[in-house]
C-alpha cells in the first residue's frame, strides 16, 4: 500500500489516524507540526501527506505551500484535516495545493475511503 505522512499536533488524533491507516495496510510516518512535516517529507518521500490546518511552528497551509515548491514533493497529494469547514478555509487549502479537505470529526471508514480514492486518482493504489 501507500506510505503516508501524517502531520497533526494532537497526539491522540495522530495516533487514531495512524491506527486507522495502518489497519488499512498503509505505512505511516508521523510529524507533530508543520515544520517537522516539511523537514521529514523530502527524506521519507511519502505517497500522500495528511496535515492538520492549525499546528504550532508552521500551519498546514504554510507547510503545504513550501512542499509544493520542492520538485520531490510538488506532485504529492496533500489532504487537510480541520474542524474549520468555512468556505474560505477550504478555499485557502485548495489554493496552496491540497487535493482534498476533510472535516473533523470523521469516521475511520470515511477517512480510509477518501484516502483510497485520492491514491487511485493519482495512480498510487
Amino acid at each position: 500500500m501507500a506510505h503516508i505522512l501524517i502531520a497533526e499536533d494532537e497526539r491522540d488524533i495522530r495516533e487514531l489516524i495512524q491506527f486507522t491507516l495502518m489497519f488499512a495496510g498503509h505505512q505511516i510516518t508521523q510529524a507533530a507540526n508543520g515544520a517537522e512535516a516539511l523537514e521529514l517529507a523530502p527524506k521519507v518521500k511519502p505517497d500522500l501527506i495528511m496535515m492538520d490546518v492549525r499546528m504550532p511552528k508552521m500551519t498546514g497551509y504554510e507547510a503545504c505551500a513550501e512542499m509544493k515548491k520542492l520538485d520531490a514533493l510538488k506532485n504529492t497529494p496533500v489532504i487537510f484535516l480541520s474542524a474549520k469547514g468555512q468556505d474560505e478555509e477550504v478555499q485557502t487549502g485548495m489554493d496552496v495545493g491540497a487535493a482534498a479537505y476533510i472535516l473533523k470529526p470523521f469516521s475511520p471508514d470515511e477517512l480510509t475511503r477518501q484516502i483510497s480514492d485520492i491514491l487511485k486518482s493519482n495512480g498510487l493504489s
